[in-house]
Order: structure tokens, then C-alpha cells, then sequence
């Protein structure tokens, strides 16, 4: 008879077996005697299983994932958990609160993890959530946005060569994965130096819901939970299609200043040589096209009509057929329409 499952332990805190708790992580204190914590909802299964995260808000304006983590913790199928979920909805709670992608000192913290005890407001918030969360987890799932008058369609991005990762991410079942190296000082990056792996899901507009987006995130994650066994099957539709796997992809800029006007939007599958937008001076006497210089999907944009030159306008991913990738991507924007699982007075 194998030993009964003990509780986690976790911020001073234990968490019982079949129970939930949001603890509270001490993390600094502001100059008006505020005391700075990073809250962290745990879901301790009566059963064995794997410790999961799911993260957001690590820029204070990608709200997206906040709301995307919420609906997750009110599915029905976690009442049945297997194995531990650490869900922390807002890494970054001063950027949260100031509608800002950075922290008070202006840094950003997905440039500064592993971060340090002793460190900066950065380092010392890095540190804990690299220690307390982090390193507990055998995976996680870090949901993030485009920056602040852009948008990114439903996508998931993972380490070349990684056949683990390439695997959750087909079973996530984002319309589009993207092949996107490691950069120094982010959570994907310290997280691997440690043995951990993170699955990063962007999708939406900074500051903004995407009712798209939201499902493309709650949807996978679900998915992700019911291939390691830890949440039933009942309810969890399998994708319809496999999602687009882009090797490479490139930023497009704006030829000249003026005014944008944008034919094409994200999700598009383009052939080279398409016109995806016009910049023209306000004035009406000149004007220029932006085509696409390759065959592809546009997996982020501008949302802004007014650029300076050499501003970023598409995100461009390369696919190795756009006939193929055209009926896949329909059937899985379809499938994220008609998902039974989410009711109208969920829809913002």
C-alpha cells in the first residue's frame, strides 16, 4: 500500500491534498512601508502527478494571460487533479498596476532571471519566482502578448532542436508554432539552465482582451494538463488540424513615415509579392507598398496607423506550403469559434 500523499509546502504555507490556497511570497518592501509581494494560487492534487506553472503577466501590460489563467482555475476538470498546479496570473504586479510592460527602475524582468537575493527590485522578484516556482515544476507554461499597439496571433514559441517542446506544442494546438531562440536573462533561458522546460504561449494585444487569443490559451493548456495526466479528458477537444511550424520568421518595416493602411491582418497566409499595407504622407502626394517578400503567415502586426520609417509593420513566419497551411489554420480558427467549452457571458 503506497504512502498517503503529503501536502505542499510552499511560502510558510501547506497546502492539504485536494485543497487550494493562494500564498503569498515576500519579495521587497516600497519606500512608503508597502510591503511587495508575488502571490502564487496552488492546486495540490489528491493524487500524485507532475507540478506544473502557469505564469503571466512578467510584462505588466500583457494582460492577456491574467484573464487566460482565470478561466483556467474555474475549469471543472481540476476538481479531479493529478499532481500539483502553481498558477501565478501576475508575475509583475507594480507593471500590472501601472499599465506598463517594466518595473519601477525601468527594467524589464524577462532580461534579468536568474535574478539574485540580493539584488535589484528585478533580481530579488526573479529570484523568488525562480526558486519557489520555477525550480519545483517539471514544466511551465509562460503566457505572454505583443508590446503595447501591436498583436500577435495565437502562437506558441519553443527552442530549436527540442523535440519535447515541439511535441507539447503540437499537443497545445496554437494555430502556429515558431521555432525562437533562447535569450539571455529570460525565464525560457533560466529555466533551461536549471532543467526545467517552459512552453511560451504569446497571443493579443498588450492592454487588451482577445476573445480569440483567450480560448487558443485556455484550450491548450487544458490540452497540455490531459496529455501529462493530469486532468480528465472529458470536455478537452483534441485540435483539428496540426499547427503551422514556422522555421524562420522576419519583421517587415515601414518604407517612409506617414499613415498605415493595412489590407491583410494576423493570421493571413500571404504569397510572396502580396501588398500588405500602404504607407502614404498625410499630405496624399506620396505613397508606398509593403509586399511580402516571401510566402508566409502573418503572426504579428502593427494595430497603430500612424508609423515613422523603419518602423516594425508585420511579423512575417515562413511555412513550407500556404495552400496547406491555409486549410489548417482555417479549421483551427473554426474549432476556437465553435468550442462548446465557453459560454457567451464569458466573452468580453
Amino acid at each position: 500500500m503506497s504512502a498517503p500523499r503529503g501536502a505542499f509546502e510552499i511560502g510558510g504555507a501547506a497546502i492539504a491534498p485536494g485543497a487550494r490556497q493562494t500564498v503569498d511570497l515576500p519579495v521587497s518592501v516600497l519606500s512608503d512601508h508597502t510591503p511587495v509581494s508575488l502571490s502564487v494560487h496552488v492546486r495540490h492534487g489528491k493524487r500524485a502527478g507532475p507540478v506544473v506553472f502557469l505564469s503571466a503577466g512578467v510584462h505588466g501590460d500583457e494582460v492577456i494571460g491574467v484573464e487566460i489563467i482565470r478561466r483556467v482555475l474555474n475549469t471543472p476538470g481540476l476538481a479531479g487533479l493529478r499532481g500539483t498546479l502553481l498558477a501565478v496570473p501576475i508575475v509583475n504586479t507594480f507593471g500590472f498596476l501601472n499599465h506598463s510592460r517594466y518595473l519601477p527602475d525601468r527594467r524589464d524582468l524577462n532580461r534579468v532571471f536568474p535574478g539574485s537575493a540580493g539584488g535589484s527590485l528585478a533580481a530579488r522578484l526573479a529570484h523568488q519566482f525562480m526558486t519557489q516556482i520555477v525550480a519545483r515544476a517539471d514544466l511551465g507554461i509562460d503566457l505572454h502578448s505583443a508590446a503595447i499597439h501591436r498583436t500577435n496571433y495565437p502562437q506558441v514559441r519553443i527552442s530549436p532542436d527540442d523535440a519535447r517542446m515541439q511535441e507539447l506544442a503540437e499537443v497545445f494546438g496554437a494555430p502556429i508554432v515558431m521555432r525562437s531562440a533562447l535569450r539571455e536573462g529570460s525565464l525560457r533561458a533560466a529555466a533551461r539552465e536549471i532543467g526545467r522546460d517552459v512552453l511560451l504561449f504569446e497571443a493579443g494585444e498588450g492592454l487588451r482582451f482577445d476573445e480569440l487569443s483567450i480560448r487558443a490559451g485556455v484550450a491548450g493548456i487544458l490540452r497540455v494538463l490531459r496529455h501529462l495526466g493530469m486532468v480528465p479528458a472529458k470536455g478537452i477537444s483534441r485540435p483539428k488540424a496540426e499547427p503551422q511550424f514556422c522555421p524562420s520568421s522576419k519583421w517587415l518595416r515601414a518604407p517612409m513615415g506617414g499613415l498605415l493602411r493595412i489590407y491583410k491582418s494576423d493570421g493571413a497566409l500571404v504569397r510572396r509579392g502580396t501588398v500588405l499595407a500602404t504607407v502614404s504622407d498625410p499630405f496624399g502626394e506620396q505613397e508606398e507598398d509593403i509586399e511580402a517578400p516571401f510566402s508566409g503567415i502573418i503572426v504579428g502586426r502593427a494595430v497603430m496607423p500612424v508609423v515613422n520609417e523603419g518602423d516594425a509593420v508585420f511579423h512575417l513566419g515562413r511555412v513550407k506550403s500556404v495552400g496547406d497551411a491555409e486549410d489548417a489554420v482555417e479549421d483551427l480558427n473554426a474549432q476556437l469559434t465553435d468550442d462548446p467549452m465557453f459560454y457567451e457571458d464569458e466573452i468580453i
